[in-house]
């Protein structure tokens, strides 16, 4: 899914520079399946798993 609005609008969800998620989980996350999402990116980006995630996302592309 890509960010549909703001700064980084149009960029895949773990594209999303994990300052700007750092801020948006400040903010309040959106309500419905864009804000868990973005909660979900946000805990992979802090848990340090983004490189994880975007190999698994090229692979299955790939497949």
């Amino acid at each position: 899914m890509s960010m549909p609005f703001g700064k980084y609008a149009g960029r895949p969800l773990i594209d999303i520079p994990e300052p700007y998620m750092v801020w948006l989980a400040k903010q309040g996350f959106p309500k419905g399946e864009l804000g868990e999402l973005l909660a979900l990116v946000y805990e992979v980006k802090l848990e340090g798993l983004e490189g994880f995630v975007k190999r698994a996302v090229k692979d299955a592309a790939q497949s």
